[in-house]
This record gives C-alpha cells, structure tokens and sequence, in this order.
C-alpha cells in the first residue's frame, strides 16, 4: 500500500470507530474527517498528494447534487406537511384500525407510500401521533405498532430516488463513476477503464453517462417494501417481547406509566413532620419519595424515617395524572431551581402534555435551560423519559436526546405554539394542529408537476425540486421564515464532509485495492453471492453508522468490484442502496429507529428480534430482484 492509500484508510477506519462510538455526533465526526484529510494532504506534500487533487476543491462536497437534493427534499417534505396532506390520509385511516392486522398494515402501507416521496424520518413524525391516537382508541399496545410502522417508513424510502439519502447518493454516483470511466477510457485505449467499456460492449464515442432516474429504484424497492409491510404486519409485530404488548392505560398514549420529577415541600404544606415512607402511604402511593436533595444541591440515598422539613428538596416518582393533583392537595411546589414554579401558572389554563423530541428538534443535545430560554420561562419541564424508562436525576442535568419524552407544562396556547416552534411531537389526546389546510391539492399538484419534470427528464431533478420549493414559497404554503429551518443541517454536513473523504477513496487507487482483494478472495464463487455478500456488509455498517456515510464509502468500492470482474456496475450499485436503507437491528442506525425508542418503550435489543428476519428477507428476495431488473 502506497502511503496515500494508508492514510485514507486510516481516516475511514476513525472515522466509523467515532460514528460507532457515539459520542460526538455524527456531523462533527464527518468535519473531523473532513479537517484531517485536508491536513494529511498538506503534510504529504499537496501536489504530491492524491489524497485531494485540487485543494481549492476540498469543500465543493457542500454544493454537490446529492447534498442539494436531500436538502430539498427535506423542505419538499415540510411542505406537504404544512399544506395538510398526511393530516387528510389520516382522517381516512380509521376505519381499518378496528382489527389488529389491519391496523398494522393500513399504518405501514400509507407510511411506506409517504416515505417513498418524503423524507421518510418527517412521514414517520407525521404519522407517530395518529399511530398513538388510534391506537389508545383501539386499546391497543403502542409497542405492537411503532416498531412496525418505523419499519416501513424506512423500507418505504428504498421505492424512489428521493425516498432516502442513500437512493439520492448511489444515483448521483453512478453517471460520476460512468464520467469517470469514460474519460479514463478515452485518454488511455490500453487503461483497465477501456477494457471494461469492450467487455460490456459500450461504445466510447457514443456513451453518455446517466445518474438513476427517480423511479428505476422502483421495480425493486417497490416489492421489497410490500413484502417488508407483509412480515411486519402479519408476523413482525409477533416478535415483540410480550412484555411490550400490555394495553395501555385509559389515561395513558404509551407504556410509559411514571416519571421522576423534583418537588419542594413549602410552607403550609400537610407533609411536613411526616416520614418518608409515611408520605408514600398518605397520598395512596401516587406520590413515591426515591431520593433526597441536599442544601448543595446533590442527590443522595433517602433514609425511609427522614422527617420532612420545610422547604425539603426529594426526587419523586409519580404518575403524570396524578402529579397536579398531588401538588395541589398537599401543597406541594417544584423545585426552586427548577425557576418557573407551578403556582406561577394561571389554574384555570393550565395543563400537562407529552411529547417527543424529533431528530429535528433544536432540543437535540440541550438541556432546560434552552427549553426555558426557547419558551420564554412560559413552559416548565416537569420530568423526561427515556427509553421507556424516567430518568432517575436532576433534571438541570440532562441533555435531550432523539426519542425522549418529556412532560411539559403550560397554558394551552404555550404549548401549542412552542410544540410547532421547537418541532416537537405530541404524544396528547387532544391534537396540536399546525400548517395549512386548505391547499391540499394545489400542494399535490406542485409535486406531482415536479416530479413528471423530472420523469421526463425536461429538467434535472434537484433543479425541479427547488423550482417546487419556490412555488411552495410564493403561494404561502412554506413561510419563508421556516425555508432553512426544514432542513436537516447534520445531515447535510455529513454529506458535504463525506463526499471528499470518498473521492480520496478512489483517486488514492483505495478502492481499486479493496476491489481486487474481494474479486480474488471471491474467486470461484457466483456472482449473485458476491451481489448478496455487498449487500449484507451494507446492511452491517448501517445498522450502526449513518446510512448516508454507508452508502458515500460502500458505493465507490462496490463499483470497483463491477470493474475488477468485468461486469454491470449497476446491480452492485442497487445492493449498495438497498443495504444502507436497511437498518432494521438497533435503534441507533436509523433515525425512525431513535424515534419510537422512548414512545414504544423498546430495549436496544428488542429491535433485532423484528430486525434480523426482515434483513433475511429482504437479501434472499433483494438479490435476485436486482438481477432480474439489473442484470449482470
């Protein structure tokens, strides 16, 4: 290996132990990687270096057509949701959520045709709430439908180019994997790019290379995601541990029964001189001391005979239905530091409701402060939960993650303005509207025009897409306040970072390297193995790193394989896009996965029970699909 080949291998190798790792997200390790590489080329000389051909080029990955793309469909997406369009689906949904199996499907298959022309995390966000609504109407264990309907919203995205990044990705790479083939075979008759043109025929004065159209994911994204919402419908949904299938509540959208919040006994209250244990027996057990909290502020054991003073500090646990009640019969009052006390609330307005943070909430990775700063002190966090569980500490202490619950409180009006601002989903019986609905078909017919542009290839893909975006912007369906604010910024700086780093791949010759490896290590086997094997070692990386850095790394080497055995690059290029969509086995891979986690109140190690058999599916059924359409 040359030492450009083993720097960028070095860099691919931190890189995913940082995406696995977890602890940064996954837009800062991209920029990391990013840094590094532009580092390494001007240590290794810059000219001398093909780690980067062009440095002025380091940071073009920000303007490529795949980056522009995702972004406009994430806008597209949030454009549909304004003008009402899932809001109407939804209403027609009801009739088929009286039997189980029906419910299960009618969720998935709508999820799953929404995901094939949105953002497949928004339409998952979109029907999470109805999801819930419909099934406290039925009765019904939430648990049994989330994971489900999660499923198909991400097997949904694999139908069409805009369905998911990886789609968007592996299109774009193929006319440049094409470009640069033929312009390798015309400098160089003799070069191993000439060659593979005579193999497969092609004409290098007549050979124009083309991306994936939008809908050539179809044929077989198309069948993978019925059979997907079959499993997951009649038998997926079986695999959930029993545990999770107890019926919720009447009082209750989810499993999650009790949360921890911190409490002040103040002046007045009938508690005080009671022992620990005589308050849980007092208030009938709704109202459970579990921890003591010192003048200093630190959390310590509770000693069951401690007598309760005035102005005493406590983590409590209590039900979210019973938590104002206590507080009022007794007299009881949030934790100073907590700031914003219950009693500073107006009674007669006053009330509690659930939601869950989204992957686009800016609550991702901050704590109550921001939520007090973000709501002007009109909110106040009651207590969090986390996968399915409350969290048992200081709730100044806890940065919100993707898929927490969180009890808030607040006059009606706060929180319906702060649940649209902040992007946050209500987990409530009564519905929190938002958006415009009285431009439903015109919003359809926008879609439909650039989607038909795109077909007929009248005017580039992303070029459509933002001319949509425009008329969206000028008929008041997409204010222009929220333009930027749709889009998901560390998805896109993962992308921009990424591009570069899988560039170096190829003009470091990496990918060539890896490529002739697997061609001999494959020697003598079948080539449909080999297409099955690509897509097992996609689905592996994204089930634990982002789908879209699978899709950047696995791709150009999946076309060096295509070229070292002399074959059609595309069903390799299919098995790539297909085994990046597919991460079914935890909770961090995708993030449809992270967003029921708290809701469904799943373990990590619930979703490979699902997970593991659909993946068989999807590669005994996937591989000969993309032979079949794509052949070899």
């Amino acid at each position: 290996m040359s030492t450009d080949q083993i720097v960028i291998s070095s860099i691919i190798i931190i890189t995913f132990a940082l995406f696995v790792w977890g602890r940064w997200r996954y837009d800062i390790v991209s920029l990391i990687a990013l840094f590094i590489l532009v580092l390494m080329d001007r240590i290794l000389g810059g000219e001398n270096s093909l780690l980067i051909i062009d440095p002025s080029q380091a940071f073009t990955g920000f303007g490529h057509p795949a980056v522009v793309t995702v972004a406009a469909v994430l806008i597209i997406s949030r454009a549909l949701r304004n003008s009402g369009v899932v809001d109407l689906i939804a209403r027609h949904l009801k009739p088929f959520t009286n039997k189980q199996t029906t419910h299960i499907t009618s969720m998935g298959a709508v999820i799953a045709i929404l995901s094939a022309f949105m953002n497949n995390v928004g339409a998952l966000a979109l029907m999470l709430p109805v999801t819930l609504k419909t099934a406290l109407t039925q009765k019904r264990s939430p648990s049994i439908l989330l994971m489900p309907i999660a499923f198909a919203s991400i097997l949904g995205g694999m139908v069409t180019m805009i369905g998911t990044p990886p789609n968007i990705i592996i299109s774009n790479l193929r006319k440049e994997q094409q470009q640069k083939i033929l312009s390798s075979a015309l400098s160089d008759g003799s070069s191993q790019a000439a060659a593979y043109l005579d193999q497969m025929n092609i004409l290098k004065e007549s050979f124009k290379p083309e991306q994936f159209g939008l809908f050539d994911f179809t044929p077989v994204g198309g069948i993978i995601a019925i059979l997907g919402v079959l499993f997951v419908a009649l038998v997926g949904w079986r695999l959930v541990p029993k545990e999770r299938q107890i019926k919720p509540s009447a009082g209750s959208l989810f499993s999650l029964e009790e949360y921890v919040t911190e409490i002040r006994f103040s002046k007045g209250c009938t508690l005080i001189g009671k022992t620990a244990d005589e308050v849980n027996s007092v208030t009938g057990d709704k109202l459970t001391l579990i921890r003591y909290i010192d003048d200093s502020g630190k959390v310590k054991s509770l000693n069951p005979n401690h007598k309760i003073k005035e102005d005493d500090q406590f983590l409590t646990m209590a039900d979210p239905s019973d938590l104002k009640e206590m507080m009022d019969e007794y007299h009881l009052r949030l934790t100073q530091e907590m700031r914003y006390r219950i009693d500073s609330l107006k009674d007669e307005d006053t009330t509690f409701i659930e939601i869950v943070v989204s992957p686009e909430s800016p609550l991702v990775g901050r704590g109550r402060s921001y939520l007090r700063r973000r709501s002007s002190n009109q909110l106040v966090l009651i207590a969090v939960a986390r996968q399915g569980k409350p969290i048992h500490k200081r709730l100044g202490k806890v940065q919100f993650a993707v898929g927490d619950v969180l009890l808030l409180q607040g006059s009606e009006e706060e929180l319906k303005n702060n649940v649209k601002a902040l992007d946050l989903l209500p987990l409530a019986e009564r519905e929190i509207e938002v958006g415009v609905f009285t431009k439903v078909s015109y919003s359809l017919l926008i879609f439909a025009a650039a989607i038909i542009l795109s077909m007929l290839s009248i005017i580039p893909t992303t070029v459509s897409f933002i001319g949509a975006i425009l008329v969206y912007v000028f008929s008041g369906i997409l204010p222009l306040r929220d333009l930027y604010k749709n889009i998901d910024w560390p998805i896109i700086v993962l992308l921009g970072a990424m591009i570069p780093i899988s560039n170096a791949l190829q003009s470091t010759g990496t990918t060539t390297l890896i490529a002739d490896q697997v061609t001999i290590m494959t020697q003598g086997l079948p080539a449909w193995s080999i297409v099955a094997l690509i897509m097992v070692i996609t689905m592996s990386l994204s089930d634990i790193i982002n789908n879209a850095a699978t899709a950047l790394i696995m791709g150009p080497i999946s076309v060096g394989i295509a070229i070292s055995m002399g074959v059609n690059m595309d069903p390799f290029l299919m098995a790539v896009a297909i085994g990046a969509s597919c991460a079914f086995l935890t909770p961090i891979g995708h993030q449809c996965n992270t967003l029921i986690l708290g809701p469904g109140g799943y373990r990590f190690s619930d979703y490979w029970r699902m997970g593991l058999p659909l993946e068989a599916i999807i590669v005994t059924a996937g591989t000969p699909l993309i032979l079949y359409f794509w052949p070899l």
